[in-house]
């Protein structure tokens, strides 16, 4: 039987944490993340590091958990019904980073482990996760580098994936009901276990390490653009979209709900300030009408098949 090794995984995304912080914080150069420390009465807790109103961001949140339960929850068996009554531990890193500058993207990255276990059975697990970007104003060369370092780390794990995985992130990543993509995409990935246990994290950890990389360098390049109102008005109205897809359909806040998680750290992806507008439609030739014709829907950013 293949060993699980949950203490590995475990080091990995708390130094994951850690090393994302610190280069959020040097990028913002004056806010801090608060820690808080927390325990689920139903089995496990978590480390949730949160900043707010700094000079670059508005707020970053990078939480680690780690948790274990009686049953897995509707949103973890939903395609899997033969893993319904099963015992549980999940683990992973989440963050979503909202800028202060309009011109600065979001961003969202997280990684994860499962494991489902009943007695007298071997262990069903798999990893997850992935990274995505969502623009309010949108740059090609920000949308290149960003794919181009997605790309990077599937590489030596198959021609095929970075292509399959961008494929399922652009489809996972939709408002249905709104008829859009949430931003550009990136990679997204579930119930991996193909390769083996150590094949597989090594993956994931690939990953994980590689978010800095595609997203602060685009931060850096936009953070001092000169914005107008009407450039925040826009970015705020936009953050709705984000709300409206993390309530409805993200799968992590569903699954943290349903297994009465720290409603705290689930919803710390949330924009701290969101606009609506009913029925509003963006200005033709206007660089927001842009952002809906050019960057928000499915597009090859690398030139390949």
């Amino acid at each position: 039987m293949e060993n699980i090794e949950i203490g590995r995984v475990k080091d990995f995304l708390l130094g994951l944490q850690d090393r994302i912080c610190k280069a959020v914080e040097d990028e913002d150069g004056a806010g801090r993340f608060q820690e808080d420390l927390w325990d689920r009465p139903q089995g496990g807790g978590g480390r949730t590091r949160v900043l707010s109103n700094g000079n670059v961001f508005e707020q970053a949140g990078v939480a680690f958990s780690h948790v274990q339960g009686d049953a897995l929850p509707p949103a973890a068996t939903q395609k899997r019904p033969e893993l319904a009554g099963r015992q549980f531990q999940a683990l992973g890193v989440s963050l979503v980073i909202h800028p202060q500058n309009p011109f600065v993207p979001t961003s969202h990255m997280n990684v994860r482990l499962f494991s489902a276990e009943k007695p007298g059975e071997k262990p069903v697990w798999w990893f997850g996760g992935g990274y995505d970007l969502t623009p309010y104003y949108g740059f090609e060369e920000d949308a290149l580098h960003w794919h181009e370092t997605a790309h990077n780390a599937c590489q030596g794990f198959g021609d095929d994936i970075y292509p399959r995985f961008k494929s399922w992130c652009d489809e996972y990543f939709y408002i249905r009901h709104r008829d859009e993509q949430r931003g550009i995409g990136g990679i997204f990935f579930d119930d991996l276990n193909e390769w083996g246990f150590a094949r597989t994290f090594e993956f994931l950890q690939g990953v994980g390490n590689s978010y800095i990389d595609a997203y602060i360098p685009i931060v850096n390049k936009r953070k001092s653009t000169e914005y107008t109102d009407q450039n925040r008005e826009f970015q705020l109205y936009r953050r709705g979209r984000y709300v409206e897809f993390n309530l409805v359909y993200d799968r992590g806040t569903i699954f943290g709900l349903q297994t009465g998680g720290r409603t705290e750290s689930i919803l710390m992806s949330l924009p701290p300030k969101v606009a609506w507008r009913y029925n509003w439609q963006p200005e033709p030739g206007t660089e927001e009408a842009r952002l809906y014709e050019v960057f928000l829907k499915p597009k090859n950013w690398l030139g390949e098949e």
